[in-house]
């Protein structure tokens, strides 16, 4: 069964970058922004915002940088789908081994 939509993207597969990008900024990123402001004094809500923001925003900026060239050198996101099998139509869906 095809899923219900499907892309193919040439080069890059943006979508993948941003949703990559997302998840590692909340994980890595997060503990960066908790960790380096523990040296740093935030005496008011205000103050630790905006210093969430400015750190956020560095690491954001970097992961998705690094996921970008991952994905641009790797191929990354394309679903781990052989090119030449789709590009020839072997991949007919079933599990069943192929006959010889």
């Amino acid at each position: 069964m095809q899923p219900v939509e499907t892309s193919d993207p040439e080069g890059v597969d943006y979508g993948w970058v941003m949703q990559t990008t997302f998840v590692l900024t909340i994980v890595v990123g997060a503990p960066i922004v908790a960790l380096l402001s523990l040296r740093t004094p935030l005496p008011t809500w205000g103050a630790r915002v905006e210093f969430a923001i400015r750190v956020g925003a560095v690491v954001w900026f970097l992961i998705a940088v690094v996921v970008f060239l991952y994905a641009r050198r790797t191929d990354a996101g394309d679903g781990g789908e052989d090119p030449d099998a789709v590009a020839d139509g072997s991949d007919d869906g079933s599990d069943a081994p192929a006959e010889e």
